[in-house]
């Protein structure tokens, strides 16, 4: 079974190695989808989505506002997913009965994405 949320946060970037517009400093509101998939447990859940959002918004809550230049040294859609992924996977390690995380897709604006699996 899955399951899944999504928030959103605004930041700003440039990206040093790209030639366009681009690299000069702009922001963003990005949006972060995240699926979960596993079993639900005696209470009927695979997680509470009250603890999802706040292990998401952790995550979050280190980009927002900030300029993730700070963060990353080439802040593209990509490198920001992978980022994410990688920190959820940090916090979720903790969590039981979760069996992985499934995908993480970040929109960068209203018709941009980006979705990394596993």
């Amino acid at each position: 079974m899955k399951i899944g949320i999504s928030m959103e946060f605004d930041a700003a970037h440039h990206l040093p190695m790209h030639e366009g517009r681009c690299s000069r400093i702009h922001g963003h509101t990005y949006r972060v989808e995240v699926v979960l998939q596993g079993e639900p447990g005696d209470d009927g859940m695979i997680i509470d989505f009250f603890m999802l959002k706040k292990i998401v918004g952790s995550v979050i809550q280190e980009l927002d506002h900030n300029d993730l230049n700070s963060i990353l040294q080439n802040p593209t859609a990509e490198m920001i997913a992978s980022h994410i992924q990688r920190r959820l996977r940090e916090e979720l390690s903790g969590v039981s009965g979760i069996a992985s995380l499934i995908s993480v897709r970040l929109w960068e604006g209203r018709d941009k994405w980006v979705m990394v699996d596993g």
